[in-house]
C-alpha cells in the first residue's frame, strides 16, 4: 500500500492495524471497527489528519512509512 498525503486513514487502520499505536502518537485514538470513529476515519485523510493534530505532514508519513516497513519486515520474518 502506497501511503501519501491522500490515503484515509481507516485504509491505513484496516491494512496495518498493529501501526495505530504510531498515530496514537499524533493523537489519532484507536478506531474500532463499527465505531463513530472509524465511520469519521472513513472520511479523514492523511493530510487531515496531519492538520488536525498540528503535525508536519512530511514529518508524519515520514513516521508512517517507517513504521510500515517494520511491520512488513516483522511479518516477513515472521
Amino acid at each position: 500500500m502506497q501511503i501519501n498525503k491522500d490515503t484515509r486513514i481507516s485504509a491505513i487502520l484496516l491494512e496495518y492495524g498493529d501501526i495505530a499505536e504510531v498515530m496514537e502518537i499524533f493523537g489519532v485514538q484507536r478506531v474500532g471497527k463499527y465505531s463513530l470513529r472509524m465511520f469519521l476515519a472513513k472520511a479523514l485523510t492523511v493530510e487531515w489528519a496531519a492538520r488536525i493534530h498540528k503535525v508536519p505532514l512530511d514529518q508524519f508519513l515520514e513516521i508512517l512509512h517507517k513504521a510500515i516497513a517494520k511491520k512488513e519486515s516483522e511479518l516477513q520474518n515472521g
